[in-house]
């Protein structure tokens, strides 16, 4: 999301709504806490440049991994590729409803890989270059720079794979 911030008109959160967008009032409280194992370093410091998804660009990025949790990385240049969970922490979080750039009319959040949602995790199989230490280069994100990471998975497409899964464009009414 943009690193920019300020209110935006109409907006508490500084985020534009589209036609057709819904918020919600947020609980007071959270039901969890999450530990920050590290942060992502990517060439993209605006939302707008960000690409749309991982597989649009072939930028390597880094994943430094706090020194904490460096040992939690021994055997991971075993793996081709990973599962990387992240936090989209510059994200609008009340949006229920939602109106792509791309479409005609708004979608659901959850029927959307939007980073504007209530828990803004974020997921990414990417392709491991390479380890050096405590840092991870890898290829296939979509975050913005500095993103917190919160956990690192081995993808295995033996389980992981789904080739079967579809997305319908089903219509806009809620």
């Amino acid at each position: 999301m943009d690193g920019e911030r300020g209110a935006a008109e109409g907006t508490e959160d500084g985020f534009e709504r589209r036609p057709g967008e819904e918020t919600v009032t947020l609980p007071a409280a959270f039901d969890a806490g999450l530990y920050f194992i590290g942060r992502i370093g990517t060439p993209w410091t605006r939302r707008a440049d960000c690409p749309k998804n991982g597989r649009q660009t072939e930028a390597v990025c880094t994943v430094r991994v706090d020194p904490a949790y460096v040992p939690a990385l021994q055997n991971i240049e075993g793996a081709t590729h990973l599962i990387l969970l992240y936090w989209m922490d510059r994200a609008a979080r009340n949006l229920v409803r939602q109106r792509p750039r791309h479409a005609d009319g708004s979608r659901g959040t959850f029927s959307l890989r939007s980073p504007a949602r209530p828990n803004p995790v974020a997921l990414s199989v990417v392709e491991l270059i390479r380890r050096d230490g405590d840092t991870l280069q890898v290829r296939g994100l979509d975050c913005l720079d500095g993103t917190p990471l919160l956990d690192i998975k081995p993808y295995y497409a033996s389980t992981d794979s789904r080739p079967e899964a579809r997305v319908e464009r089903a219509g806009t009414s809620g």
